[in-house]
């Protein structure tokens, strides 16, 4: 027996490990596809591409790890069926149940590696993910002057150069405008030829300019119609730019550490705590001060101040109002309409407030419970994956990645309309994140009950036999006329 488990974790665990690589390499090369435009052309650095990509990878597990173990294991018991070794076993004496028990075991322990994974590695990758992500998108382009194109790049300057030499170093026909003054085009150099050279470390560009002149206009704040114009000629000139824009700058991780994504269980049930106690507060809040911003509410509140205890309160009130001038009136008047108007908008501010609060709150709940549902999602999707593999006994890359795909496909979609669901306030937390398991889990009995007791699931020809006796049922059934209906 002990052979026979070593040669079904052999037979499992390379497909396993295989499936994984390539969910997660595809799954990489589509995060490359979407941010492709923040990568190309700015100069990073080989590392920071590698720490992006690295931390990338890691965040795609939860995708890549069930759809692993969804196709390794039907294409495991595929292979097994495909080449009659299922039959052997079990003429062995040996049931189907037997041969999924390592797999079983090994199930368990990567639901519990998903688990740790989630809730203690995945909340720090996400952090470094996002901070690295974050940085890179905000980073400028590379500095890239080419011949005969304005470029921008460099604040506060626009510069041309006609043509830069093969060497990268001597330049013709050199135009800059300085915008440094915030004034518009009032300064432009122009320069027969020159000497372009960047500082090693990358931090300054150093222009040396030959044979040409500096065009000012001079602006008077005081007469905007005088503006007197200033040529300076030059034989060398010297211009130093600062490139420390173009460098790479990181940003303090501490700003997005409080993130949902980047917390773990303990982490999130305190944020939730905290965030509910907010909305409790600002809403007891609101209503104090909408309270006393209307002070007739005590006054129409039955349940406070009985209306026999004040009788004459709303007559006198009617009689002085009915006493006052016209000019007072419309005062009065519109003083109800800005109270009004002012409470209005304190209501949407406040309604839209406790929205985002609450909104804020489903996306703390989505996340406490995705940490158990990777797991068990992982449980699932192998006892789908091992009985569909022994009864439709094929093999290799071809039905079995069909198969998986379309599986996975349902578990996603399902997965995904739940969690939508919970963050739109239609479902409760524990209904929209379990619903793709509390699916797939009957399908998953169903399949291993079929294929322990060698259910014929996938035959055509019982098929035939059942859909050709249900025909014939319906075809032998006599019909009964309205003569023999009323006797």
């Amino acid at each position: 027996m002990k052979r026979l488990y070593l040669l079904i974790l052999r037979t499992y665990l390379g497909p396993l490990i295989l499936t994984f690589f390539i969910a997660l390499f595809i799954l990489v090369m589509q995060f490359l596809w979407k941010y492709i435009d923040d990568l190309v052309g700015k100069g990073l650095p080989w590392h920071v591409v590698g720490q992006l990509l690295f931390y990338a990878s890691t965040t795609f597990v939860p995708l890549a790890l069930p759809l692993a173990i969804l196709l390794s294991s039907l294409m495991t018991f595929g292979n097994l069926g495909e080449r009659y070794e299922l039959v052997a076993i079990k003429s062995a004496g040996i049931s189907l149940s037997t041969v999924m028990r390592p797999l079983i075991v090994l199930s368990v322990l990567i639901s519990v590696f998903a688990f740790f994974f989630s809730n203690n590695i995945l909340p720090v990758t996400n952090l470094k993910f996002k901070s690295i992500l974050y940085d890179v998108r905000q980073q400028k382009l590379a500095l890239n002057i080419r011949d005969g194109i304005f470029y921008n790049g460099i604040d506060g300057f626009v510069m041309r150069f006609g043509k830069k030499e093969k060497d990268d170093i001597t330049i013709r026909d050199v135009m800059i405008y300085d915008h440094s003054s915030r004034m518009g085009n009032t300064t432009v150099t122009r320069a027969d030829s020159g000497k372009m050279i960047q500082s090693t470390d990358g931090s300054t560009l150093e222009l040396t300019l030959f044979n040409g002149y500096k065009y000012d206009e001079k602006s008077d704040r005081h007469n905007d119609m005088r503006k007197p114009f200033q040529r300076t000629y030059f034989k060398e000139q010297y211009k130093r730019f600062d490139l420390s824009q173009f460098k790479m700058m990181r940003t303090n991780e501490a700003l997005f550490r409080n993130h949902y994504q980047m917390l773990n269980l303990k982490q999130l049930s305190t944020s939730e705590d905290s965030i509910r106690k907010e909305i409790t507060t600002r809403n007891e809040g609101w209503l104090h001060s909408t309270e006393k911003g209307f002070y007739f509410n005590a006054q129409l509140d039955s349940a406070r101040i009985k209306i026999s205890e004040k009788p004459v309160v709303v007559h006198d009130r009617l009689l002085a109002f009915r006493d006052m001038g016209r000019d007072d009136v419309l005062k009065a008047h519109e003083a109800s309409l800005n109270s009004a108007r002012n409470m209005l908008n304190n209501i949407e501010y406040v309604r839209n407030d406790l929205k985002e609060r609450q909104v804020l709150l489903y996306k703390h709940e989505v996340e406490w419970h995705r940490k158990f549902t990777l797991s068990f999602a992982c449980l699932v999707l192998f006892f789908i994956g091992a009985p569909l593999g022994a009864i439709i006994r094929k093999g290799g890359l071809g039905l079995p990645l069909i198969i998986s795909v379309i599986f996975f496909v349902i578990y996603h979609v399902i997965s995904m309309t739940g969690e939508k669901s919970v963050k739109a306030g239609q479902l409760e937390a524990v209904y929209g994140m379990w619903l793709s398991s509390a699916v797939l889990l009957p399908l998953g009995v169903i399949l291993t009950i079929k294929a322990t007791t060698d259910s014929p699931l996938f035959d055509p020809d019982v098929w035939k036999r059942f859909f050709a006796g249900l025909i014939g049922k319906f075809q032998k059934t006599p019909k009964v006329t309205t003569n023999q209906a009323e006797e």
